[in-house]
């Protein structure tokens, strides 16, 4: 005990004395001294008080912050575990859709090893350094007709049957399969420049030698800016931008000459594009168009309707999308102005107004079509391809002429049942007025339909990203103007390879 007591007695007696010799100098400082040393102390001790309480803030924060992310640690663990419940109780997928996961996978790595053995393939090579790509359809489609059609394998209007015809026809051929370049070239003020060339099997005339000719469809240069883009070329129609969906008509877009206007003409055209808001995004397009017309030059050396007017024809589109970018709600409108000279005194002007969309209904369904109102519409398909009549010979320049009015449109709706199955129905009506069709007699022994109409339905099917398989039915109704109806069916099969 005691030798436990000795270390505590010599601690006590050494801070005993410490305190006295310090004791002994303050006490012997002046009173001003120990009056200033007593100011000093009492600021250092405001001082130490005001860090402490701001020592004690920053704890209680700090302790405030540690209880919300325990806290929030706690639901992250209860969101977890019910996702693992629920996981755990749902039932297991059927086999059939795993077989059909199972295969994706398997064709994705198909895909995935083309794309790594296509690194040691020759590439598409040009005569610049800059990048060509070479794209295109291998089609074959087989087809039956009942009922006289005018043509064969693409069939647009019904026609009345003669001691000639001898019933259902069948066929098969390949014509329809097309080719694409697409080439990336340099930038120009701030431009992505590139071309397209598209081209396929389908001139000449079917059942004749020169059946499966080479014919050139688009062929256009495009500058290319972030909002902004320039075309200058042979292109599609960009104020009738849609078509129904259909393997059976790739020559020309489905319900042609029913509704669908369409063309491939030297163009040069603006489009300018401009976001509303995060959903919202509109585009204005604007530009000169070769203005068709589908009648032929009288005379080997004489100028064409539309070129003897020595003016291209005008053309503008306004179109409004909104929501997802992949498949957007879509509604435009469009105008079409363009003259034409037939002769001294014969000059007839070519208008259309439009409007078409697309309207996605839920992931699943969607609706589109267009509608059209003009007048010496022939060259765009309109008018069932005549835009004048005459009174007499075409070549007589003292025959009169009229414009044909025209008022026609289309409508599809389609049912994707997979990502690789989808069902297609569309109606489509070209429908020139009766009071311009009957005023005139008809030349060479055609007389223009007053009305043609088209049904169709189709499923196209999809088991591999290149590889489609479709089969269609169309129903033809074409009415001349003395009254008199036909009607026709057609069904095609179609294979197609994409590359």
């Amino acid at each position: 005990m005691k030798s436990r007591r000795r270390p505590s007695f010599r601690i006590a007696r050494n801070i005993t004395l410490a305190v006295l010799a310090a004791a002994v100098p303050i006490a012997a400082q002046p009173p001003v001294q120990q009056e200033a040393s007593a100011a000093d102390l009492d600021s250092s001790i405001r001082t130490l008080a005001l860090q402490i309480e701001k020592m004690n803030a920053t704890i209680l924060e700090l302790r405030s912050e540690l209880a919300r992310s325990r806290e929030e640690a706690r639901e992250i663990r209860d969101e977890l575990r019910r996702a693992l419940e629920k996981l755990e109780g749902a039932a297991p997928a059927p086999e059939a859709a795993a077989d059909d996961r199972l295969a994706r996978l398997e064709e994705n790595q198909q895909l995935l090893s083309a794309k790594i053995e296509e690194q040691h393939q020759t590439k598409v090579e040009s005569a610049s350094r800059y990048r060509v790509k070479l794209s295109g359809l291998v089609l074959l489609n087989a087809f039956a007709n009942s009922g006289r059609v005018d043509s064969r394998e693409t069939p647009t209007r019904a026609l009345r049957g003669d001691a000639s015809y001898s019933g259902a026809r069948f066929g098969a051929g390949v014509r329809q399969s097309d080719i694409g370049f697409e080439a990336y070239g340099p930038e120009l003020a701030g431009s992505r420049v590139g071309a397209n060339l598209r081209f396929d099997f389908f001139g000449g005339s079917e059942g004749t030698y020169g059946a499966g000719s080479v014919r050139l469809k688009t062929a256009a240069v495009r500058f290319d800016w972030d909002r902004t883009s320039i075309v200058v070329g042979q292109d599609v129609l960009f104020m009738s931008p849609l078509s129904p969906s259909s393997l059976s008509s790739v020559a020309f877009p489905a319900l042609s000459y029913s509704g669908n206007l369409y063309a491939w003409v030297p163009q040069a055209r603006v489009e300018h594009r401009m976001n509303a808001s995060d959903l919202d995004s509109i585009s204005i397009q604007g530009g000169f168009l070769y203005p068709v017309a589908n009648e032929p030059p009288y005379g080997v050396s004489a100028a064409a309707p539309v070129e003897a007017q020595r003016q291209p024809a005008y053309a503008a589109r306004l179109a409004w999308a909104h929501g997802d970018p992949s498949r957007p709600l879509t509604v435009g409108i469009s105008a079409h102005y363009g003259r034409q000279s037939y002769g001294p005194g014969r000059a007839q002007t070519g208008w259309s107004g439009a409007t078409d969309w697309s309207i996605p209904l839920g992931s699943r369904v969607g609706i589109s079509g267009e509608f059209y109102r003009g007048k010496a519409l022939g060259g765009l398909g309109g008018g069932q391809g005549r835009s004048v009549l005459f009174t007499g010979s075409e070549s007589d320049p003292y025959s009169e002429i009229v414009g044909v009015n025209a008022v026609g449109g289309w409508a599809q709706m389609k049912f994707r049942a997979s990502e690789s199955v989808e069902f297609n129905g569309a109606y489509g009506m070209d429908n020139p007025f009766s009071r311009d069709v009957g005023r005139y007699a008809p030349q060479g022994g055609y007389a223009i339909p007053s009305r043609n109409q088209s049904r169709m339905v189709n499923v196209i099917f999809r088991p591999r990203t290149d590889l489609l398989f479709s089969m269609e039915y169309r129903r033809l109704n074409t009415r001349s103007a003395s009254g008199e109806t036909a009607a026709a069916d057609h069904v095609n099969l179609g294979v197609g390879v994409l590359f």
